[in-house]
């Protein structure tokens, strides 16, 4: 299997489709749009990438990078496609989204995802994030569970929330 992964248009109708398959799928989890604060739109998403299968020209997957500060990035809308699901395409993706916001000069991503996204949480961790208390919007989302990564060469950056 062979990934691409490229930056498109919030609008593009292709990402527009993937991300309502994914407030679909969290509504769905949870009985009800949980979401805190302003939900992402073209005017606050920085970049948003979709994965690609070369292979058989499906799209797999998307993600979204907000900027929260100078130095952070969150990530909004990561998805992958059910029946594509533990082939590493979450990998993948998490990756060109954190080289993303490299490029945008970020030491740090964060992310919400929740407690019934189980694994959501398992790839996070896999990656190499670290749980933290819940920022921003969530912090009274009692089903929101918050991740950070420092990014290379961002090691000194000042966390703002310990970690769990």
């Amino acid at each position: 299997m062979r990934i691409t992964v490229e930056e498109t248009s919030w609008k593009d109708g292709t990402a527009t489709r993937l991300r309502a398959e994914q407030e679909r799928e969290v509504v769905l989890r949870y009985g009800a749009d949980l979401e805190a604060g302003a939900k992402p739109s073209a005017s606050d998403v920085a970049v948003f990438l979709l994965a690609t299968d070369m292979d058989s020209g499906d799209v797999v997957g998307c993600g979204g990078l907000r900027r929260l500060d100078p130095y952070t990035y969150e990530i909004k809308r990561m998805y992958v496609v059910p029946h594509w699901r533990g082939r590493r395409i979450g990998r993948v993706l998490l990756r060109q989204l954190e080289e993303a916001a490299r490029e945008r000069g970020a030491t740090r991503v964060r992310l919400e995802t929740g407690t019934e996204q189980p694994e959501s949480r398992t790839l996070y961790e896999r990656c190499g994030y670290r749980r933290i208390e819940r920022f921003g919007p969530y912090v009274d989302c009692e089903a929101s569970i918050c991740y950070e990564r420092l990014l290379p060469g961002g090691e000194e950056a000042e966390t703002t929330g310990p970690a769990l």
